[in-house]
């Protein structure tokens, strides 16, 4: 024994920590009643057997939420899954003396601790402090994509980098200091285009002249990726608001949490998983692909070596892109209509033409296959979809309350 504790999934209290984690950072009461009641229920046929003293009669089988939340905590560093351990014990005692009539009770509390940051976010938090912020954000957006209609690709590319790493915090957004590197180029954030966060930087100054000190930068990052999609042709939806900023960066994690272009589907449907999105989620939010432009770096594998590609797609891409130097060359990665946001994206792939190998892993005889069918004849059901993944992506480790801050510039601390 080297001292570490590692969390057997067959353990009360781990399985406790995983879905507390998973579903709400605040560790309210509601979770701790949650935590205790799933304690009690026996695991699923395929997590291994039930604890000790277990009732026989789950009410209710929670398979894909534990596979989520086990698939979070496999990602996270030692120091946290201990501190998780030792929270699960102290849930645990209190939800084991807690009346039975209210562990009955347990199934709502459980929903209603899985909405939990969920809940302290709203569509109308600034209607009284800011109310011109939709329209300060949507006007220099509009202005962007008229003047380059890859601004909105970038927008929406910062939006789910900066999700994946700490949550939705506007890190990604933060400058290296001599203290601190930040994650702009840190992993697959490295060699990406600045004018994206130069957008940003002018939304932030106009929002700013209009409401000092209200609106976060993180806000304003999951308003503008919005406001991409349906000013390049996709659909819109209410943004729920009220994240605060982050006040580090995690170069460290810009470096694991994002899966490359060469992930295949088993890394590509767990590195969504531990931010708790599923599958479907995987394969609605890469439907951004149907936008935006890829360096030739991160498609040389595809072209020269995959056997998964169109033959003539491959040609294609290889005179796009050398068997050796040119990684700078860009390809757009749905070359039909590179300006739309459509479903055309999913049409390549039916047809093996997906310029990233982990765009193409989507439609390669796997579980996915039905649904990029599904997306690709019809466009009605990929954006309802898709909205509905952006705003489960934006519910990704948001930072409320008296969390973090306010920075009055996205690109440092308001301390520096």
């Amino acid at each position: 024994m080297d001292g570490r504790v590692e969390l057997d999934s067959r353990r009360p209290h781990a399985r406790a920590a995983t879905i507390i984690r998973a579903f709400t950072a605040a560790m309210d009461a509601r979770a701790m009643l949650a935590a205790a009641w799933l304690c009690l229920l026996p695991l699923p046929a395929s997590g291994g057997g039930a604890p000790a003293g277990a009732p026989t009669r789950p009410l209710v089988r929670l398979t894909d939420t534990t596979a989520t939340a086990a698939g979070w905590l496999r990602f996270r560093p030692d120091s946290e899954r201990l501190n998780l351990h030792n929270r699960a014990v102290v849930f645990l005692r209190i939800g084991m003396a807690v009346p039975r009539l209210l562990l009955a009770a347990a199934p709502v509390l459980l929903l209603l601790a899985a909405a939990g940051a969920d809940a302290q976010l709203s569509a109308g938090f600034y209607s009284a402090s800011c109310p011109a912020v939709h329209g300060v954000v949507r006007q220099v957006v509009s202005q962007a994509v008229m003047n380059d209609s890859r601004s909105g690709a970038a927008i929406l590319r910062l939006f789910y980098h900066d999700c994946f790493v700490n949550g939705c915090d506007a890190s990604l957004l933060l400058d290296d200091t001599p203290a601190t590197p930040g994650e702009k180029g840190a992993g697959a954030n490295s060699g990406g285009s600045t004018f994206g966060f130069d957008l940003i930087d002018t939304i932030k100054a106009q929002v700013e002249a209009a409401c000092p000190g209200t609106v976060s930068c993180a806000d304003i990052l999951a308003l503008a990726a919005r406001d991409s999609v349906n000013l390049l042709g996709g659909p819109s939806w209410a943004v729920p608001l009220g994240r605060r900023d982050a006040t580090f960066p995690n170069a460290t994690g810009a470096g694991t949490d994002l899966p490359g272009p060469g992930s295949d589907l088993d890394r590509l449907v767990a590195a969504f998983a531990a931010k708790g999105l599923t599958s479907r989620d995987l394969a609605a939010l890469s439907g951004a692909h149907t936008v935006g432009m890829a360096r030739c770096l991160s498609f040389r594998a595809r072209a020269y070596c995959d056997d998964n590609v169109s033959p003539a797609f491959a040609s294609r891409m290889r005179g796009a892109c050398p068997a050796s130097g040119g990684d700078d060359a860009a390809a757009p990665l749905d070359a039909a209509t590179p300006s739309e946001f459509d479903n055309g994206y999913y049409r390549n792939l039916v047809a093996g033409a997906g310029l990233l190998h982990s765009d193409q892993e989507l439609f390669n005889n796997g579980p996915l296959d039905a649904l990029v069918r599904l997306y690709s004849a019809n466009g009605a059901a990929f954006s309802s979809d898709f909205a509905a993944s952006m705003v489960r992506l934006g519910n990704v480790g948001p930072l409320t309350g008296s969390a973090g801050e306010v920075r009055l510039d996205c690109r440092k601390v308001n301390s520096s």
